[in-house]
């Protein structure tokens, strides 16, 4: 191989793992923004979405989302891939594959059965997520004809494990205390710390996932790499910055989970479009990214009802989707404030749409099939007892005593 080859290769495996670290930082994030007794739950359903999404993408996921396309809607499945030039490529799709599953787990938190969310994720990881993503990246799919610009998953890896998580939600129903007489009942995570250091580790592993995607860092990637380590970290800050300021102003205190969703809204939002802005642009969707996370997450908990206990609906499904349109807006060689018009925001409204209604829709009915079969929710007891003991048998902190 040519060191060339051999550079853009080790980039992508290099980055790969970064991302690969990230479902420690989910872990991390949804952990700490819940209870103490359902901790090792959310610790097994985010191993086992990594597990179970690294066997069931290589066995055939892969292939359904990059093998040679059916009608622009699907590649051609095959078991087992084994190309052994391709390696590198398979590790680094399988490991954002396994993000977009994740982020359902968090908003199901504290009250949905083991085993079902098991089955959904194999699911998630060889169905929903594979068609859609052929859609954009695999060369041949109708979004990638029309034109549609989403650089590394705003939409394909965010918003499709966001809109999943707002049909599971809804489905699964909120968890018990949380809405009394109408009205929204707040129910604290047990570690702040945890959700802290689960943020940082996201915004490190999402310099692998962001410039991971040019896909290669020698000759002039390198100077494309190191543009989108600007625009992701410029986007982040400021999403931070706007969320800590706008909770600061509505509730009177520096509000610290909305401050952290701030930071993660700003790199999902700049996810679609880090190699098509400036860093100019990019600060500003972190700004929108911001403003953005906090009313919705308003929105969906104290008007639709819909209980989403880490706010991953906001940070990925809806922040994703405006994110994802925000390109059509602040893109440098075809957005609307530079002269490109309203043709690349209605290309990306579609994508968008189109996308997100795949999610909920296949979504909706592979859990209503799930619920008729075995159930999504644990009984009365077992969740107020806590997931923790009833399906892993276990107490986190047994020295602390139950967290009731």
């Amino acid at each position: 191989m040519e060191i060339d080859a051999v550079l853009d290769l080790m980039w992508i495996v290099i980055c790969g793992i970064l991302v690969f670290f990230m479902q420690a930082g989910f872990t991390l994030v949804e952990a700490g923004f819940t209870r103490a007794k359902n901790t090792s739950n959310i610790i097994m359903k985010n191993l086992m979405d990594l597990a179970v999404g690294s066997i069931a993408f290589w066995a055939i996921g892969y292939t359904i989302m990059y093998g040679d396309s059916i009608g622009s809607f699907i590649g051609t499945p095959s078991l087992f891939y084994d190309v052994r030039g391709d390696m590198h490529n398979l590790f680094f799709q399988t490991v954002f594959c396994a993000t977009a599953a994740t982020i359902v787990s968090g908003a199901v938190a504290e009250r949905t059965k083991f085993s079902t969310y098991l089955i959904f994720s194999l699911l998630m990881t060889t169905v929903i997520y594979p068609i859609s993503g052929h859609w954009v990246w695999q060369g041949d799919g109708w979004l990638t004809a029309l034109g549609f610009i989403d650089f590394a998953g705003s939409t394909v890896v965010h918003s499709v494990g966001g809109w999943a998580a707002l049909v599971a939600a809804a489905l699964v129903g909120p968890r018990i205390g949380k809405y009394t007489d109408g009205k929204s009942n707040a129910i604290p995570g047990h570690n702040m710390l945890y959700g802290a250091l689960g943020v940082f580790i996201l915004w490190l592993g999402w310099f692998g996932f962001n410039p991971g995607s040019e896909l290669a860092i020698s000759g002039d990637s390198a100077n494309n790499v190191a543009g989108i380590v600007i625009t992701t970290n410029l986007a982040a800050a400021a999403g931070a910055v706007v969320a800590l300021f706008l909770t600061w102003i509505r509730y009177g205190k520096a509000d610290i989970s909305m401050t952290l969703n701030g930071a993660l809204a700003g790199l999902v939002g700049i996810t679609a479009g880090c190699a098509a802005v400036d860093p100019m642009g990019a600060f500003i969707i972190g700004i929108i990214s911001g403003i953005v996370v906090v009313f919705s997450i308003e929105f969906i908990d104290k008007v639709l009802k819909i209980d989403d206990p880490v706010g991953a609906i906001s940070v990925h499904g809806v922040v994703g989707a405006v994110g994802t349109l925000l390109v059509g807006v602040f893109a440098t060689d075809c957005g609307l404030l530079y002269g490109g018009g309203f043709g690349q925001l209605g290309v990306q409204a579609i994508g968008v749409v189109s996308i997100g209604a795949w999610a909920m829709i296949t979504t909706f009915i592979l859990l209503s099939i799930l619920k008729a079969v075995m159930g999504l929710r644990v009984t009365e007891k077992e969740e107020l007892e806590g997931l923790d003991l009833h399906e892993h048998g276990i107490d986190s902190y047994p020295e602390f005593g139950r967290d009731k």
